[in-house]
């Protein structure tokens, strides 16, 4: 059984993740649920319930047992730096004298280049969202504006659901988002988004908004913030009429944004801070995925390819 230090080490890793590093709740649940899946493998598998007892080879029986249980390797390597955080943290506070996972080493993360849109068909994708908003549903003004702002910024789902109506700043055309780490960064926009936000703001929220609505920008039919959710079904629903165009979600749109602007010749540092990739190599994988798009191009079009 799990010694009671151990569960109050959890618990302090726990704070640690939510106030100093600044981690969403989404995220700490991610890494409590590794540690405790490695905290469950050791006390019921290697009789350990001591971090004090944790040994290198207890952490790679641990991650063996991972793989032959059929774990993907981006589900190891996640797991593994979940304990190498934990680990090294419990190490820092004087929780365990010495880091056993100094030498773990985990599979390399498998490098899948992310599912993008043409840019013609992110055109029809905002067309078929203008076309909707034609009726002035409050809801279909939204969701055009939602799949604008999102293409146009390239800015995550949750930033976008989380925004406030003060955090647009139409005239100057950029958006404030509060990014991964509670890092803050502003964001630019075109026209197009400015209108169809514009529209939004002036004739499809009043019609929603209620006292509990706060200063949300986007809402729900009953006046509540929107949730991540529903944007993801909008643009599932309304991908699903544009022709042979990939069913990419919301991040599939960002995905695309990152792509067209290097493209089009945006400079990598600046998509970066664009996209609040807190490490240039996150940003370029979208060098590859341009370059994969050029070469395709190449063997359609040129005679000798």
């Amino acid at each position: 059984m799990v010694s009671d230090a151990t569960t109050e080490a959890v618990e302090g890793f726990a704070r640690h993740l939510r106030s100093e590093r600044g981690r969403s709740e989404h995220t700490t649940r991610a890494y409590l649920g590794d540690v405790r899946s490695l905290l469950g493998f050791l006390d019921e598998q290697c009789g350990v319930s001591e971090l004090a007892d944790v040994t290198l080879r207890d952490l790679r029986s641990w991650l063996a047992h991972l793989a032959d249980s059929g774990a993907a390797r981006a589900t190891i390597a996640r797991r593994s730096a979940a304990a190498r955080t934990f680990l090294g943290w419990a190490t820092r506070t004087g929780r365990i004298p010495s880091d056993p996972s100094v030498r773990l080493a985990a599979p390399k993360r498998q490098r899948h280049l992310p599912g993008v849109l043409k840019q013609a068909e992110a055109s029809a994708l905002l067309d078929v969202a203008a076309v909707a908003a034609d009726d002035e549903d409050p809801m279909h003004l939204r969701d055009r504006a939602a799949l604008e702002l999102l293409y146009a910024s390239g800015i995550r789902v949750g930033e976008l659901a989380a925004l406030d109506v003060d955090d647009l700043d139409l005239a100057g055309g950029v958006v404030r988002v509060m990014g991964k780490g509670a890092k803050e960064r502003t964001v630019p926009f075109g026209g197009p988004a400015r209108d169809a936000l514009d529209r939004w703001l002036r004739h499809g929220r009043p019609q929603v908004v209620t006292a509990q609505s706060g200063p949300a920008v986007f809402l729900g039919r009953r006046g509540r913030r929107a949730d991540p959710r529903q944007v993801r079904t909008a643009v599932h629903r309304l991908l699903a009429h544009v022709p042979d165009a990939p069913d990419v979600g919301p991040h599939g749109l960002r995905h695309s944004t990152a792509t067209h602007l290097l493209e089009g010749g945006a400079d990598l540092r600046l998509v970066q801070e664009m996209l609040g990739h807190a490490s240039l190599a996150t940003t370029q994988i979208y060098t590859h995925v341009s370059v994969d798009r050029l070469k395709q191009s190449y063997r359609q079009a040129h005679p000798r390819a």
